[in-house]
């Protein structure tokens, strides 16, 4: 009975989720309202969600049980009674490598194509290694942080301590299983967490001493950050369309031990001349608004929950902000446009849709390809203006 109970919880929580919240974000409020749920409950329902969301539309015709075997078998190393019950000719492959257990599942279904685990592949950057990229969502993504170089052996070695496994990527980056408590082993300040390709776009800033920057979508100020390790006397204006997060913003600052910058809510989809007509600015940092295409092996529901027409929409809107906020670059200096897409249409289309119509010239662009390094997948290109 104890297997009927798990899908039978599964199936609830399943029929619950509309993605219209993060699945993270909903599933905690769920079992709130759902005290009747024990902690074994939560844990396996948690697991299978992530596990259903992760096979994306392939299979499709399958019911959500089988679904579900065939996602919970590719995904873990650990074996559940799900698997046990409805792939019991694979359960003893339960430990074998992802490439081998998608020769298994192909071998047993013959409709299940791997391209369909990404719905949207025919949008992707023409530099992905699709085969490569799909398998990735059958792993989760590691946590990365960025430390100070001359704090990460001692924080590495707290870490570890904690018995947490912890993979040396630099001298300041550093690899953990996601999940890590990070927030009960590390003091605040001693650490920020940022995606390997994020920390990697910080190699187009090339900032200069007394320099003045703005960030124009920062966010929690994650890109902030990085630029302030990298030179701590750069004169900084981050903004946002939203107040909330700049608030989360002066926190992670204060932590960080940042105390001059300057800030501006703004909506950079509008004229904001009567703010602004006064800077020009030795850098831009824009991190645009996108779909998050590079990032869900961490959403995984996306996979089922993303709307097509969102594509056209998000690159609207970077090319509008991009044309909004040049005009506040001196010339000769860069504007790094940044997104975590792996879609063309939000990434090498919109580097070429600007250069032919506003003064910028590319300088360097890369896809990030996070999806070899456990990693998100993101884009960068350093621009600069004619």
């Amino acid at each position: 009975m104890r297997v009927e109970h798990q899908i039978r919880a599964f199936e609830q929580v399943l029929q619950n989720y509309d993605g219209n919240l993060p699945l993270h974000r909903f599933l905690p409020a769920y079992f709130k309202q759902n005290k009747q749920m024990g902690s074994s409950d939560r844990r396996w329902a948690t697991r299978h969600l992530y596990s259903f969301f992760r096979l994306g539309k392939a299979l499709s015709p399958l019911t959500n049980e089988e679904r579900l075997s065939v996602a919970d078998f590719l995904c873990h190393d650990t074996l559940s009674l799900i698997v046990e019950k409805n792939l019991p000719d694979l359960s003893e492959k339960i430990t074998a490598a992802l490439p081998e257990k998608l020769k298994l599942i192909s071998a047993k279904y013959p409709d299940f194509k791997l391209e369909e685990v990404y719905p949207f592949n025919s949008h992707l950057s023409e530099s992905i290694d699709k085969a490569e990229f799909y398998k990735s969502f059958f792993v989760q993504p590691d946590l990365f942080i960025r430390v100070s170089a001359e704090n990460a052996s001692s924080v590495t070695a707290k870490l570890k301590a904690e018995n947490v496994e912890v993979n040396v990527i630099s001298d300041t980056t550093l690899a953990l299983p996601n999940g890590t408590k990070l927030e009960t082993i590390l003091s605040e300040g001693s650490y920020q967490v940022q995606d390997l390709s994020s920390q990697h776009t910080g190699s187009y800033f090339k900032p200069n001493k007394w320099d003045k920057w703005w960030d124009c979508c920062a966010a929690s100020g994650g890109k902030s950050l990085l630029l302030h390790s990298l030179e701590p006397v750069v004169e900084l204006l981050v903004s946002d369309l939203r107040e909330s997060v700049l608030m989360n913003l002066d926190e992670r600052f204060r932590l960080a031990g940042i105390k001059k910058y300057h800030k501006k809510e703004l909506d950079l989809l509008q004229n904001n001349e009567q703010i602004l007509h006064h800077y020009q600015f030795d850098g831009i940092i824009l991190d645009a608004p996108c779909t998050g295409s590079g990032t869900w092996g961490r959403t995984p529901e996306m996979l089922t929950f993303f709307e097509e027409r969102k594509i056209n929409q998000f690159s609207v809107i970077q090319k509008t902000i991009v044309q909004n906020v040049v005009k506040y670059l001196k010339p000769g200096k860069p504007l790094i446009y940044i997104t975590c897409s792996a879609f063309a249409a939000e990434n090498e289309e919109v580097i070429k849709h600007i250069t032919t119509i506003l003064p910028l010239e590319l300088e360097s662009m890369e896809l990030i390809k996070g999806y070899t390094e456990n990693a998100d997948t993101m884009f960068v290109a350093r621009l600069l203006k004619t």
